[in-house]
């Protein structure tokens, strides 16, 4: 750099800052003005590709685009699963105590009075040895020790009850308030009452994302389907080894972004979610900065080439028996534009750090 250059610098720092400015604003001056999200120029209608190549349809809310209701149906392995779940007779265990009572020989009963089922299956009875007690009912295991007795004794009428069921065991985990293990005594434990007997679902746990594991096999249980199809998680029997896994509400959500008094993702609950509850529980959209009639709707399809945006006026009273009927999905967003005069202060304010910079300089 020459000399006469150097001079002119050296004496025009104000120049300098000047040109720096104008640069830094126009270089940058397009991500500041435009901070944020924006809806963009979308069509009023129609098809059309993004710069990222994905495909959109943009259709205004009527009644005549509202999506119909989604219906879950159930899996044929669900509906296999509750038509081939009974109550069933208790199978006495490995690791279960019994309590066999002979009326008649009391000198008998104290040796009898507390019988654990060992590994191979047998309990230990006076007079007879080692009888093979589990995979049996009460009632059959009774019946057969009544007749081994009889060649002993000449009243035998055993009383045989479980006082301790250790062997027949299932698991719930997951989103409920008593995660752990748990026994199966000679009452039938439904799906209902096994999740009972775990404290219940909690707050952010999604009773209709229910996974059942039975020797190898998953079965998704989803509680309003199983109303679709007459039946209930009453219906629904554990067997030993069952797992159940109760799934969060995380992953049935509902995304809100742009002008809400509230930005924070929505939970779709058992009974479902519209588009009228999303505003509501956003407390609103945000009275100094939203554009209402500017609401928007982006729903993914992962298994459809588009991308489907619906956008609905909420200025107007008659949209909101609309958005009263719009049932929301996991994943939906739900996207509100700030008015024209908010994205201009929002301009203005992004420039006045770097105005007050010149200043600064003296310029």
């Amino acid at each position: 750099m020459d000399n006469k250059r150097l001079t002119l610098m050296h004496k025009s720092p104000r120049l300098l800052s000047t040109v720096c400015f104008f640069f830094m604003v126009s270089v940058s001056g397009c991500a500041s003005i435009s901070s944020g999200i924006q809806s963009g120029d979308l069509p009023p209608s129609g098809s059309f590709v993004a710069e990222n190549g994905i495909q959109f349809d943009v259709q205004p809310l009527s009644l005549a685009t509202l999506p119909p209701k989604q219906v879950v149906q159930p899996s044929s392995d669900l509906a296999r699963l509750v038509r081939t779940s009974t109550r069933v007779d208790y199978r006495i265990a490995q690791g279960d105590v019994l309590n066999v009572v002979l009326v008649e020989y009391p000198n008998i009963n104290a040796s009898t009075s507390s019988l654990t089922v060992d590994q191979q299956g047998f309990v230990q009875i006076p007079l007879i040895g080692r009888i093979k007690a589990s995979g049996m009912s009460v009632p059959q295991f009774t019946a057969n020790l009544r007749g081994q007795l009889q060649r002993y004794l000449k009243y035998s009428d055993p009383q045989v009850k479980v006082i301790d069921y250790r062997g027949n065991k299932f698991i719930v985990d997951g989103e409920v308030s008593k995660m752990g293990e748990f026994n199966i005594t000679d009452a039938p434990v439904s799906l209902y009452s096994a999740i009972s007997m775990a404290g219940g679902v909690t707050a952010t746990g999604d009773s209709d994302n229910i996974v059942l594991n039975r020797r190898g096999t998953s079965y998704n249980i989803n509680l309003s389907s199983l109303r679709q199809i007459g039946s209930s998680a009453n219906q629904i029997y554990v067997q030993d080894g069952d797992s159940i896994h109760v799934n969060t509400l995380d992953i049935n959500k509902v995304y809100v972004l742009g002008e809400f008094g509230q930005v924070a993702p929505v939970p779709i609950l058992e009974q479902g979610l519209n588009l009228a509850q999303v505003l509501g529980e956003s407390a609103g959209l945000n009275a100094n900065t939203a554009n209402a009639a500017k609401v928007y709707i982006v729903r993914d399809h992962p298994n459809y080439p588009r991308t489907s945006i619906y956008y609905v006026d909420m200025q107007t009273i008659t949209s909101f028996p609309l958005a009263n009927r719009f049932e929301m999905r996991p994943n939906d967003i739900v996207y509100v534009d700030p008015t024209g005069l908010t994205r201009w202060n929002r301009i203005i304010n992004s420039l006045l750090p770097s105005s007050s910079a010149i200043r600064s300089f003296g310029l």
